[in-house]
């Protein structure tokens, strides 16, 4: 959380994007580098876990500047009218593609998308008969390494980041 954080103070976003909330606590890291204006839009398909993220969302003290949104994001995401300087992408692993596509058309010149879990335990790499995630995050992988409209860097920081720089 505090590497996110880092990054969105680096960044200072105006808008962020987060794709897969679960608790909410990355959506609260991220929210502290936003500019004074800044919001943080973030998407959960699990409607169980909404009470959750909403109280603890109102506990950090961020219920103005975080607005959940529930819902498949392969569905929502194309209705948002606007532009993001950062984008987190941290859901369903058989979708990051799907995900990354639909993120690059929301995401201005020069911002950043991060991708959580990219090595995704050492079996994006090692494992021989990876199941439909892994084969998921493999294809992400490259197909973000391949891509010409992007800039990539993979971090190993815990589980594995993807920082990417849309040119």
């Amino acid at each position: 959380g505090k590497f996110l954080e880092m990054v969105s103070c680096m960044i200072r976003p105006r808008r962020i994007l987060e794709i897969g909330t679960f608790t909410g606590y990355s959506a609260i890291c991220l929210a502290k580098g936003l500019t004074p204006d800044g919001k943080l839009i973030t998407i959960e398909v699990n409607e169980e876990m909404e009470d959750f993220i909403n109280d603890f969302i109102k506990k950090s003290g961020m219920e103005d500047r975080i607005e959940l949104v529930l819902g498949d994001a392969l569905k929502v995401i194309p209705g948002l009218d606007e532009q993001f300087d950062l984008i987190f992408i941290d859901a369903d692993k058989e979708q990051y593609i799907d995900y990354y596509e639909l993120a690059l058309d929301k995401l201005k010149n020069g911002a950043f998308i991060l991708a959580d879990n990219v090595l995704w335990g050492g079996k994006a790499v090692y494992d021989k008969k990876p199941d439909n995630e892994t084969q998921g995050i493999r294809r992400f992988n490259e197909q973000v390494k391949n891509d010409d409209r992007v800039e990539q860097v993979m971090l190993s920081i815990r589980d594995g980041l993807l920082l990417i720089r849309k040119v």
